[in-house]
């Protein structure tokens, strides 16, 4: 297997959890006395751009079916979070009736239905028909497609360039992350702006959060290899926030490589933090199966 990255092969496991049924997989009454389906969970890391990622083992739409059964909405707290952002980007952005929004991953509409209320027109891209409905009787307009060049190409063909794409929690998510980031490439405006929420690498190593791995999860990122994939896009960062949610996340800013905008402090001290954690040696990936099999 080589990283889906950089394309270097991968040859040092980070962690390896056995075997496991798809999280999401629920199973009906009927299905209780078939067997159940069983993938490998086993992570590697790349010494090249020190991306984590799963072993190579299924396809994505056999993890995001029509019968999707996680709802963002369900979570009060969740939704007090993508509220504070919205207001928050919003008014950084000056975001109003003339701006286009897109969400990359828009569940049930948990978030776009802040953009809807205030009036700033906007497109969910969602997948699976279970939470793209839910989001249609909101009234937020959806593609059920899986994001890509292809799509951001037809988008762009369309007029519907984006001044803001949200995309939290899909990022990890993605089997071809270089492909999506073309997608986000090309579907934003020349002054656009790209937010992306994930779950921090430094801080799952730090605290042992091996339950958080699973097989939806195709990537664990660190911001030293989210600069490597967006400057391979012609993209850069130029800002990041640090946040609690999921065991400790990045909320990245992004926007096109030749954008007049300085990049702030927070983009070195992250990458200064994760230098002095370690993510740039391989003995931090290598003891982290010792940490796993000793907490088990």
């Amino acid at each position: 297997m080589n990283c889906r990255h950089c394309r270097a092969p991968l040859e040092h496991v980070f962690l390896d959890l056995g075997f496991a049924p798809p999280s999401n997989a629920y199973l009906s009454v009927a299905d209780l006395n078939k067997p159940e389906l069983y993938f490998p969970l086993k992570l590697f890391v790349c010494e090249q751009c020190w991306l984590v990622q799963t072993e190579d083992y299924a396809e994505a739409d056999q993890l995001f079916n029509r019968d999707y059964a996680y709802f963002s909405s369900v979570s009060q707290s969740w939704l007090d979070h993508a509220a504070r952002y919205v207001g928050m980007i919003t008014d950084r952005l000056g975001l109003n009736e003339n701006s286009q929004v897109i969400e990359i991953a828009s569940n049930d509409g948990y978030l776009l239905r802040n953009f809807v209320a205030a009036k700033i027109p906007c497109l969910g891209v969602e997948p699976t028909d279970s939470t793209a409905a839910a989001a249609e009787k909101l009234g937020i307009p959806v593609m059920r497609e899986f994001f890509g060049k292809k799509l951001a190409e037809c988008l762009v063909g369309e007029g519907r360039q984006a001044d803001l794409i949200i995309g939290n929690n899909v990022y990890a998510h993605v089997p071809d992350i270089n492909d999506f980031t073309a997608g986000i490439k090309a579907a934003l405006k020349p002054e656009g702006t790209i937010t992306l929420e994930f779950p921090h690498l430094m801080r799952l190593i730090e605290h042992t959060q091996f339950d958080t791995v699973y097989h939806e999860h195709f990537s664990y990122l660190s911001l030293q290899t989210v600069c490597r994939i967006f400057q391979q896009a012609g993209l850069r960062i130029y800002d990041v926030e640090e946040l609690p949610t999921h065991g400790g996340s990045l909320r990245i800013y992004g926007c096109h490589a030749e954008k007049s905008i300085s990049a702030t402090s927070a983009v070195d001290a992250v990458l200064a933090a994760e230098a002095r954690q370690g993510l740039r040696d391989l003995d931090t990936y290598h003891a982290f199966q010792i940490k796993a099999n000793r907490a088990k």
